[in-house]
Order: structure tokens, then sequence, then C-alpha cells
């Protein structure tokens, strides 16, 4: 494991759970805490096929990176979505972000990932310039469309 990623365990539960709260704050999400709340419980339980890494220091994290995983049979195996990646405002700018993705990614290859897939916001062009450079493409035949229960 990198010196910048560490996994998550339920130990870190409430500093995983006080960052997502920042980071669906800023970007200002449509969730309670209950919701939040719901989800981390489902993350620690072990029935989805997810996983949590806290960015810096295990002591004092600046970020936290949530991947969960599932199959394509296009590609022929296992695909991973980086469904939040989040660092502290005061931090950023800082080449972390690159260094958490460069990270994960080695991370994701060990576990036989064959694809990894991340949301980018239409007005983040600076997020968008940055997974550019790490090699990731905005599909030109597909959009993403998603249904809430």
């Amino acid at each position: 494991m990198s010196n910048m990623l560490s996994l998550c365990s339920p130990d870190d539960r409430e500093r995983l759970a006080n960052m997502v709260m920042q980071f669906h704050t800023e970007e200002e999400l449509p969730t309670t805490d209950a919701e939040r709340a719901t989800g981390i419980d489902i993350l620690f339980s072990g029935e989805m096929q997810a996983a949590a890494w806290l960015i810096g220091p295990k002591s004092s994290p600046v970020g936290y990176i949530i991947v969960s995983f599932g199959f394509c049979m296009a590609i022929g195996g296992r695909e991973a979505l980086i469904d939040e990646i989040w660092i502290r405002p005061s931090v950023r700018g800082r080449g972390m972000g690159s260094q958490c993705l460069m990270a994960i990614m080695k991370e994701l290859a060990k576990m036989d990932v064959q694809r990894v897939n991340l949301d980018v916001a239409a007005d983040n062009p600076k997020a968008k310039m940055l997974y550019e450079k790490l090699g990731f493409r905005t599909h030109e035949l597909y959009q993403r469309m998603s249904r809430r229960f």
C-alpha cells in the first residue's frame, strides 16, 4: 500500500463521515445525514463491492477516495468506479490529487481491475484536465444515465 493511501477500517468511520459531509456540503449534493450514515454503514458491512481509502497520514488524513467494483462484459472483466475523491481545500493545488489517483490506479491494477471510470462535473475544467493528464478519456458514444429508487 502506498504511503499516500491507507485502506479505511471501521475505526476510521467518524473521520470518513466527517470528510464525506464536508465534500457533499461543498458540492451542494442533496444528501441527508441519514443517507450518508447509511452509505458508510453499507461500505463497512462487506455487503457491497466497495472500499474507501484515506489520503495522507492515517492519523490526520487530508482527504478520501471511495471506489466501487463491478463487472463489464465489453472489457472482459472487473471494472472500478471512483465514486468520490475529495481533498481538503486548504491543501489542494499541491499535487495530492494526481499522486492519489496514480496510487489508487496501481492498487486497482493489483486487484486485476481492467478499467477505471469516474464522473466529472461539467463545470469543473480543472478536474477534467487533471483526469485527462492521467489518461482518462470522455466517452463519445455513451452518456451515463441514472435512476434513483
